[in-house]
């Protein structure tokens, strides 16, 4: 039994040094908008529903905080919604079926299914390497770093429509992007474009 354990943490020793240069990129939040193409009282939801949060003197929008996918989502009188903190598309679907079920103990049916649209997706991951920022700074276009106010270099790749936020150890956010494709398109991208200034 115990030589088999230690194989295993051999193994494992082995698979983290291994993913040291490794590229890695995932989705980490997912924000999309849409229509239940339905007035929706705000104030009988934040009365009824406990999971909700509804300050109009500060904000137009109700909060719906939703367990089960862990999501967000802001609603509005007019019936418009925008749901934030899916990691997948399914879990935006989930995410909008909640709605429908919490509107529906106010008795407010929607019948339709809402048409949703992308509006940002933010992943993150790293580009297996160190990275000298102040070097980026200066060889790559379209940059902005200010080590004395944040640690991470903004990189907008104009072509990708993304913006990347990259930090001394290799890790990096991106944001902008409307599909999972369009993530791996742009880090395709920003791969290529350290490996010309990284010598």
């Amino acid at each position: 039994m115990a030589k088999k354990k230690e194989i295993s943490t051999k193994e494992k020793s082995k698979i983290s040094s291994k993913d040291k240069g490794k590229v890695t990129i995932e989705v980490v939040n997912i924000v999309v908008s849409t229509s239940l193409e339905h007035d929706v009282p705000l104030e009988k939801m934040a009365a009824t529903l406990p999971n909700t949060e509804y300050n109009p003197e500060q904000f137009p929008g109700l909060v719906i905080r939703i367990k089960v996918p862990k999501t967000s989502a802001l609603i509005f009188s007019s019936g418009k919604v925008v749901c934030t903190g899916a990691r997948t598309l399914e879990a935006v679907d989930q995410s909008i079926v909640q709605i429908k079920k919490s509107l529906e103990k106010i008795n407010v049916k929607i019948t339709i299914d809402p048409v949703i649209t992308v509006q940002n997706i933010v992943a993150s991951g790293s580009v297996g390497m160190d990275l000298n920022l102040n070097t980026l700074a200066m060889k790559l276009d379209n940059t902005e770093y200010e080590p004395e106010q944040f640690p991470g270099l903004v990189y907008k790749l104009k072509e990708a429509k993304a913006t990347f936020l990259l930090f001394s150890n290799g890790k990096i956010v991106c944001t902008g992007t409307k599909s999972e494709e369009q993530v791996h398109i742009a880090l395709g991208m920003l791969i290529e474009n350290l490996k010309k200034v990284v010598k």
